[in-house]
């Protein structure tokens, strides 16, 4: 789940290709011409050289839309009156559209290269995906704890969510300021799924987040990553994918601390962004050779190498150097991800539950 958050002022379209608005969505002005593909992505979200490639390649003209969450992408795709052949939404929201008649079965005859994913990314895609026929993954994380090595000792390292209630880190702690993920964060620290639709659970968690309030310095999102390096809190909850550029930083800037990451013991949230193919798509085949051209070990060498998120793409895995290979905070054991989840659609009626709590968690 793609955390930035970007300004979407243009959307692009690579090679001979004209540059269209990605906030006014002009895909709506879509030719019947079979040698062209509306894809509908997050921002800096590809290596734009892969779309150059991919347009030289084939031919085909790539015009690119970018949307910042997949709650704004899901009411585009829903109205229909702008097409796109090829949109990559995360897990909860693939489930959604499913359940929504929005996408169309893939045709992986056409998708060769879907053998380069992964086994165990097809497998945990079923959650939100039950029969691997809407979507192939794309990029994955987790979300865990971060912490600062000069600011934590080492007999305080956090090893659970629960840590985030410990009065040690009064002041110290920045949070996810979105509903799900903070929610999940209380959840698994009581031992509870993060996917909970009992009301007493949720309640019982909306609790625990009041009470812990008093010890957060912020509830963030993308200010995580800076406020962490630049040292002005101990401890954060962060998405996994930013963990490389914290590193780079960390080594460029020449700082006498590390940040660490952590994915505590309870189990935390695995995330999948997936390629899907919209119900109403023009031009299926296209998107179906764009899917599979993503699905090249090589091409998914250089998305990782530009987004730093982690790749489901094996054959792109071995491309990789030993360190990056071994670099745990962003290609963790399998054994760490045991009691990890994926994020799933729980109606609109249990989404508004969650909104209410968390509601009543900021208002406290």
């Amino acid at each position: 789940m793609k955390k930035h958050c970007f300004a979407l002022s243009l959307a692009v379209v690579l090679g001979s290709a004209s540059i269209l608005s990605g906030c006014s969505g002009k895909a709506d002005a879509q030719s019947e011409e079979a040698g062209e593909l509306y894809v509908y992505n997050w921002g800096e979200y590809i290596d734009e050289e892969v779309i150059t490639m991919f347009e030289e390649e084939t031919g085909i003209k790539v015009i690119y839309d970018m949307f910042e969450t997949n709650e704004e992408m899901y009411p585009v795709i829903e109205a229909g009156g702008v097409t796109y052949d090829a949109v990559c939404p995360s897990d909860y929201m693939i489930q959604k559209m499913m359940e929504n008649n929005l996408l169309a079965e893939i045709n992986f005859d056409n998708i060769p290269n879907v053998s380069e994913i992964d086994r165990e990314y097809i497998e945990r895609s079923k959650a939100f995906d039950p029969d691997n026929k809407y979507s192939v993954p794309y990029c994955w994380g987790t979300v865990g704890i971060l912490y600062n090595t000069s600011m934590v000792a080492p007999e305080d390292v956090p090893t659970k969510w629960s840590d985030l209630w410990d009065e040690k880190f009064s002041g110290e702690i920045l949070m996810q300021d979105s509903v799900r993920d903070a929610f999940m964060v209380a959840l698994k620290s009581l031992g509870y799924s993060m996917n909970s639709t009992d009301e007493a659970q949720l309640t019982e968690a909306k609790e625990l987040l009041v009470q812990q309030k008093p010890l957060v310095q912020a509830y963030v999102i993308d200010q995580v990553r800076d406020k962490m390096i630049g040292g002005e809190a101990a401890i954060g909850v962060i998405y996994s994918g930013e963990m490389l550029y914290i590193q780079e930083e960390v080594e460029n800037l020449g700082l006498d601390y590390s940040l660490e990451y952590v994915i505590p013991e309870e189990g935390t949230n695995v995330w999948i962004d997936s390629w899907v193919i919209p119900a109403n798509a023009k031009n299926k085949e296209n998107a179906e050779k764009w899917i599979d051209f993503l699905c090249r070990p090589e091409i998914a060498k250089m998305n990782f190498e530009y987004i730093t998120y982690p790749t489901p793409n094996k054959g792109a895995f071995e491309l990789l150097d030993e360190e990056l290979q071994n670099n745990k905070a962003v290609f963790p054991d399998l054994d760490s991800l045991e009691n990890c989840e994926v994020f799933q659609y729980l109606g609109d009626e249990v989404d508004t539950i969650y909104n209410n709590l968390w509601k009543e968690v900021k208002s406290n």
